[in-house]
């Protein structure tokens, strides 16, 4: 009788430890990294089982019978992880040598230690097993409490007769009876830490889903933004193209009617400036046609590219002779320069690279008022991984305008200037950066920019040498 009221008192003492930590965790310790939560449950199962051996039934100076193996119980269903298990229950069997050192002391410790790798053995069952926590729980304390009579019987300071025949059929049922009470304590808390951690896990998801919608807002509105700037750009680009279309229209019509209009009388000199014009005319409207077709070819991807092998010292002298009457017209500089050291050929598209690199000069003359205009072709060895690729960089440098930094990009892209001012002031349809981008992409090179507003820029065409070497 003795047995069930200690039994009676540990439950009591168990039962408001597991009250008040329950109220700890939910308002405290809930609150805390995983980690540091673990510790603190290690700590107070311990401690729990340390209060039951202070509260237990003495039969003797050194024989103490009580409920310490009930925390290892709560734990391995609320925490059921090997290494902390194995604490818990190392833990609570030291913890008997506080009530003295003896060999029912050491017996305690070697019970409590093997129920601990007992409980961390089946642990990954509890975690994976489709059973209900019920169904769990009865198992884990039947388990629990058959070993813990087992360790008695093999490692106790009693005698079996005594153990077997009075102190366990007291003790296993009313163990067993209490172990399930505690059960279901250990339940309510799984439960309740289950309940805590869907509301986390649905707090977390909100947060991301709204952080989420707030990405997406700020894509939709760029997108909008840059839906409104297309439309923009190409209300500019029709606008500058009409412009562009209607000035050689124009003067193909009066030239042509002039000439239809003149008498036999007129001079021949007259008639063939008058031919000379509209054939210049025509000349400007074959180019502004051959622009918007190669744009729609690119993007179409039907562009196509003949690889040869191209001199490369004739093709600047070729540019120089082109755009030199043009510097002389304007007061400019114009200087073309190649390096020492230069390969004879490089293999890439000779009219596409001309079409670059008339566009790049093209603009550096039509942006420059005073200074000059340079054309600079040089070599670079570039690594890549353990190969060194060979690339001719052809730089246009003038001493024009310059671009505003964060106009730099955008210029690149079809229908795009500057400045919407600039196709006013100086004409163009701003095509030619974007087809000269999209040519040096297809030949696998790529142009580069560097300018300051008012300082000038440099545009560079960088090609490879070879196939082989191409970006």
């Amino acid at each position: 009788m003795e047995y069930i009221k200690i039994f009676f008192v540990n439950t009591a003492v168990l039962i408001t430890l597991a009250y008040l930590a329950n109220l700890l965790f939910k308002h405290t310790i809930s609150r805390v990294p995983e980690q540091l939560k673990q510790v603190i449950w290690v700590i107070m199962a311990v401690f729990a089982g340390w209060l039951s051996s202070f509260f237990g039934y003495r039969l003797d100076e050194q024989v103490i019978f009580d409920l310490r193996y009930v925390p290892l119980i709560i734990s391995a269903i609320a925490y059921p992880q090997p290494l902390l298990l194995i604490l818990i229950g190392v833990g609570t069997g030291l913890m008997r040598f506080t009530f003295g050192i003896n060999m029912a002391a050491a017996a305690g410790v070697l019970n409590l230690s093997i129920l601990g790798f007992i409980c961390a053995a089946i642990s990954p069952w509890i975690r994976r097993s489709p059973m209900s926590m019920t169904a769990k729980g009865l198992i884990i304390i039947l388990v629990v409490n058959f070993f813990n009579a087992v360790n008695i019987i093999l490692f106790g300071v009693i005698s079996l007769h005594e153990y077997v025949s009075k102190i366990m059929p007291v003790t296993f049922p009313a163990g067993v009876a209490l172990s399930i009470l505690f059960a279901l304590i250990a339940r309510d808390f799984h439960l309740e830490r289950e309940r805590m951690r869907q509301i986390e896990e649905a707090n977390a998801l909100l947060s991301e889903q709204t952080e989420e919608l707030y990405k997406n807002r700020i894509v939709l509105e760029e997108r909008a933004k840059q839906l409104m700037l297309a439309s923009q750009y190409k209300s500019e680009f029709l606008a500058n193209m009409s412009h562009e279309l209607r000035t050689p229209l124009n003067g193909i019509l009066n030239l042509s009617e002039l000439i239809a209009e003149s008498d036999d009388m007129a001079a021949r000199e007259e008639i063939q400036a008058y031919g000379s014009l509209i054939h210049r005319s025509g000349e400007d409207l074959l180019l502004l046609i051959n622009d918007v077709l190669d744009l729609s070819k690119v993007e179409a991807g039907k562009l196509e590219i003949v690889h040869e092998e191209v001199n490369i010292s004739e093709l600047p002298m070729l540019l120089y002779q082109q755009f030199e009457v043009i510097a002389k017209q304007r007061g400019l500089d114009f200087t073309v320069k190649l390096d020492d050291g230069l390969p004879e050929t490089l293999v890439s598209d000779s009219q596409r690279m001309q079409q670059i690199l008339r566009n790049l000069l093209s603009n550096a003359f039509k942006f420059t008022h005073q200074g000059g205009v340079s054309l600079t072709v040089r070599q670079e060895k570039r690594k890549q991984g353990a190969r060194e690729t060979s690339w001719i960089e052809w730089a246009v440098s003038d001493s024009g305008i310059g671009i505003a930094k964060d106009k730099q990009l955008t210029i690149f892209e079809a229908f795009q200037q500057a400045d919407g001012t600039i196709s006013r002031q100086y004409g163009g349809t701003g095509l030619g950066l974007s087809i000269s981008r999209d040519l040096a992409r297809l030949l696998g090179g790529m142009i580069t920019l560097q300018s300051q507003e008012g300082q000038g820029s440099t545009f560079s065409l960088y090609l490879p040498t070879t196939l082989e070497d191409k970006a």
